[in-house]
Formats: structure tokens, sequence, C-alpha cells
């Protein structure tokens, strides 16, 4: 299984729309950089936020989420909270080709700010925008800038094409748009 690199993210990219919209060069004068780097793609976070709060003093359960935990915001900054998380999406829609899985790290500007981006895999034939978690580890409140680069996805071509997709199982985030809550 190795890294892809930059003319091949390009190629998927422009002629299997693997990833819409695509930015050809790494942008980075004034912003968190984002676009095409030589061995991954630094998506950005769109400006639809939901940002966690307890004021109805609910319980985190994975299995019974409540979107009542939840502050929507459309905004160019997002603040987290101190010692909280905000979830966002990406601004550029993804379709993994059937050999390849995609792993995303954080920007080391966001990193080294107290801030961690997750994202689990993106399996092969998975579709859709990415749901990122920003978790704010320091006790003060930070800041996310919309429209910016938020993290990095590599992509690793497989040694065969898999027996069964993402698609092929018919996932629950599948073609996810928007911000996508946890679904049982």
């Amino acid at each position: 299984m190795g890294v892809m690199p930059d003319w091949w993210i390009r190629e998927q990219a422009l002629t299997n729309g693997m990833i819409e919209p695509f930015v050809e060069a790494q942008r980075r004068e004034g912003c968190v950089s984002f676009g095409l780097s030589s061995y991954g793609y630094d998506a950005r976070v769109a400006d639809e936020f939901k940002i966690f709060t307890n004021v109805d003093n609910a319980l985190v359960d994975p299995k019974a989420f409540s979107a009542a935990s939840f502050v929507d915001r459309k905004q160019a900054v997002c603040v987290i909270p101190p010692n909280s998380f905000v979830l966002a999406r990406t601004v550029e829609y993804f379709r993994i080709p059937r050999d390849v899985l995609v792993i995303c790290l954080g920007k080391s500007t966001y990193a080294r700010c107290g801030i961690i981006v997750n994202v689990t895999p993106l399996e092969p034939e998975w579709e859709g925008h990415v749901t990122l978690e920003f978790s704010n580890t320091t006790p003060l409140p930070a800041k996310i800038y919309a429209n910016e680069g938020a993290c990095q996805f590599l992509f690793l071509k497989g040694e065969g094409v898999c027996e069964t997709s993402y698609a092929d199982r018919a996932g629950k985030y599948q073609g996810q748009r928007g911000v996508t809550l946890p679904r049982l």
C-alpha cells in the first residue's frame, strides 16, 4: 500500500471528480494553507458549525445522540469553548475510488494551538462532505477559520481492489452533505 503523489491526486480529482471543488496548488498567503500538496490534499473547513454545549445537561451517548447538545452557527470564524469541541464539515465533497483508503491528519498550525482535528478513515467508494471534529484541549477559547485549511488527507492505494466497499454495504454515512451527527 503506497501513499499517492500530487499528480495522481490531481488526475483523480480532475478526471473522476474525487475532490470537488479542487484547488490545484497550495494556497497559504494570510490563511491556514489548503489545496494540493506533495502527497496529500489539505481540505478546508466550511462555514457551518455545530458548537457543543451542555445547556440542557445532556448525556453524550453515541447510540442516542441529541442534536440539542449543539448550537448551530454559520459564520466566518468559530470560537470553540475551552475544553470542548465543534463539529464542522469540509468545503470539498469527496468520492473515494474502490482501491483507495484515505487517512486524515490535523494541520500543524491548529495542533500547535491545542486544537486537535479528528476524522475516521474514508473507506473505498465512500462519498460525501467529511464531518470534522475540532477539539479544543486548552483552558481558553480557540478560533477556527472557515474556508481555510483544516486537515490533510493522505490517499493510500491498496495492493488490490477490496471485495466489499463502503458503497456495497450501504454505509450509513454514504453521500452525507452538511455536518452529520452520529447515526446508529
